[in-house]
């Protein structure tokens, strides 16, 4: 019997690149961004290396950069002013997100813009809906998250990505964009967010953390497999154009049911607890960055991811460029 030798196409850096099942693009990559009031802000995120808040008199000179790396698209989470009950801000026309679209429109209209829809950031609660008795109320939200995403397009938003987890946020977002005439614009639904253990550092950064209880009554438990299947089935019903699982690493068993199960562009999270522990053990000298990077990501590709947002995709870019 011959041996089989599986090694042979392991044997050089040429004969590997040639028969590697998986690459991941920069047009895969989507960059997020924090956005600030004020001017000349760019401050670094505790926990977050390489991470800024910015005032939106510093998005041209980071956006440049991105483009020139080959970076197609950002999602924007913003920091309000003021804070109430309702969120009033999120759906502002002057609010921080608005402001930092139309600036970006307008001096580089080719770079795509996504934006996250929620209230967390700002409400003086951090929950993601109103909230009466200590109770977040699903139906009495959908209209404020509505018109949140409804401003963000009259801005120039690209797409609309509401991770809010409100039962049929979807369907209220996508009826609020027809009848205003915005047909076009896309709707990326978290339709699977976990409630998960990793979004720490982006709760500190957004200034989003919940003042009481948790999100546990309306974001997945991360136990749930099947459920992830009927929030997507559901989002797709609504009108999603694109869904996305968050977070990525600990979920890619569910990228790939998700991918299996449905005929969309599929995006994936890999969020800020993931990237501040692999930050952390780079800087501890544990990990070698550009070589965990480059594997975290690709994973999440091979499990089905056909977006990939994440804090890396800068120095991805940059990875790429130089191979």
């Amino acid at each position: 019997m011959n041996l089989k030798r599986p090694r042979r196409l392991r044997e050089n850096e040429a004969m590997r690149s040639l028969v590697q099942e998986t690459v991941v693009n920069k047009e895969d990559l989507v960059q997020p961004l924090f956005v600030v009031h004020g001017k000349n802000i760019k401050s670094e995120i505790s926990g977050m290396p390489g991470q800024y808040h910015l005032s939106t008199d510093q998005l041209s000179d980071t956006i440049k950069e991105l483009i020139n790396l080959g970076i197609k698209a950002v999602i924007l989470f913003g920091l309000p002013d003021r804070k109430d009950a309702f969120g009033s801000e999120a759906y502002d026309p002057r609010g921080i997100i608005q402001q930092a679209v139309q600036r970006i429109k307008e001096e580089f209209p080719e770079m795509l813009v996504i934006t996250d829809v929620c209230l967390c950031q700002y409400t003086d609660h951090g929950h993601c809906g109103i909230v009466e008795d200590g109770r977040v109320l699903n139906d009495e939200s959908l209209e404020l998250i509505a018109q949140t995403a409804l401003t963000h397009v009259q801005a120039g938003a690209d797409v609309v990505a509401p991770s809010d987890m409100m039962d049929g946020r979807v369907a209220a977002i996508r009826r609020k964009l027809d009848v205003n005439g915005y047909q076009h614009t896309g709707i990326m639904s978290y339709s699977v967010k976990y409630a998960s253990a990793f979004y720490g550092p982006f709760r500190q950064a957004a200034g989003s953390t919940p003042q009481f209880g948790d999100r546990r009554s309306y974001q997945m438990n991360p136990a749930n497999a099947e459920e992830a299947l009927r929030e997507a089935e559901l989002d797709v019903e609504e009108g999603a154009d694109m869904l996305m699982v968050k977070p990525a690493l600990a979920y890619l068993d569910i990228i790939r049911r998700v991918k299996e199960q449905f005929r969309l562009p599929l995006g994936a999270y890999q969020v800020s607890g993931e990237y501040a522990m692999i930050k952390n053990a780079v800087q501890q000298g544990l990990l070698d960055n550009d070589l965990i990077m480059v594997e975290t990501l690709t994973s999440i590709k091979r499990a089905g991811a056909d977006i990939i947002l994440t804090y890396f995709a800068r120095e991805m870019a940059e990875w790429i460029d130089n191979q």
